[in-house]
């Protein structure tokens, strides 16, 4: 995997072993389009596996960016694949679900990427929204099978968009469609 644009582009990034699923980079590339420049923009990555998505936005210019992983044997990927930012990343260990109860302050952008078989989308989903992690001008967006659908509002945020790659589909919420 590489970075497909900005101050990081082509640097590599390697998958941590175990059930990881990379963002394609056709997916990758539309998100981060749609974003535009990310300067002044923190950002969030949950489920963060390889912390490809989260190193995009770095790339970008998001900073701070936090990666939250909860499976212990991808932080030495994820280490090594953060070594070279030199803007403020941090990785965190822990369930999404425990970091969003802690969090201490609002992220711009929210990126959530569970695993496919995961079944509890909407309720993670509730839960970001409940959290201190969300502000009033934050936008939220998950990965899922296009087969799933969610509802059209959780919590303050409503359903702004909903993009297919193939067999994914990413979905926006934001306050009022802007980011």
């Amino acid at each position: 995997m590489r970075v497909i644009g900005g101050r990081y582009r082509g640097r590599t990034i390697t998958c941590p072993p175990g059930v990881i699923r990379p963002a394609m980079d056709k997916m990758k590339e539309s998100i981060f389009s749609s974003l535009g420049d990310l300067d002044g923009f923190s950002f969030l990555d949950l489920f963060s596996g390889s912390g490809s998505i989260g190193i995009e936005a770095a790339s970008r210019g998001a900073s701070p960016v936090v990666l939250v992983e909860r499976d212990r044997g991808k932080l030495t990927t994820l280490n090594a694949n953060t070594a070279f930012v030199e803007t403020e990343i941090r990785v965190v260990c822990a369930p999404a679900e425990r970091f969003l109860l802690r969090a201490s302050h609002s992220f711009s952008l929210i990126f959530l990427d569970p695993p496919f078989d995961y079944p509890y989308k909407t309720d993670i989903l509730t839960k970001t929204t409940r959290s201190r992690a969300v502000g009033p001008t934050s936008t939220v967006l998950i990965h899922l099978p296009t087969r799933e659908s969610l509802p059209d509002r959780i919590g303050m945020l409503r359903q702004t968009d909903r993009r297919i790659y193939g067999g994914s589909a990413v979905v926006w919420f934001g306050p009022d469609g802007d980011r």
